[in-house]
């Protein structure tokens, strides 16, 4: 077997990297939207991210869930 071989991954791993990733993705987008802003500003926007990151997640670990019986 070549190093290549055995570095490649499986679907299922390469599958749950990638969703390791959206996640990441999830927490930035909320971070970057809500950091810097004035008391005010972050007031109005924090309620939007915190929904949309939850939404996210939620789809996220959903995903996640199909995956774990490939994977078994």
């Amino acid at each position: 077997m070549s190093n290549l071989e055995e570095a490649a991954m499986s679907p299922t791993e390469e599958a749950f990297e990638l969703l390791l990733i959206e996640e990441a993705d999830a927490w930035f987008e909320y971070l970057e939207a809500t950091r810097g802003q004035s008391e005010i500003r972050y007031k109005e926007v924090e309620p939007w991210a915190w929904a949309r990151l939850s939404q996210r997640l939620r789809a996220i670990r959903a995903r996640r869930a199909r995956l774990r019986p490939a994977a078994a």
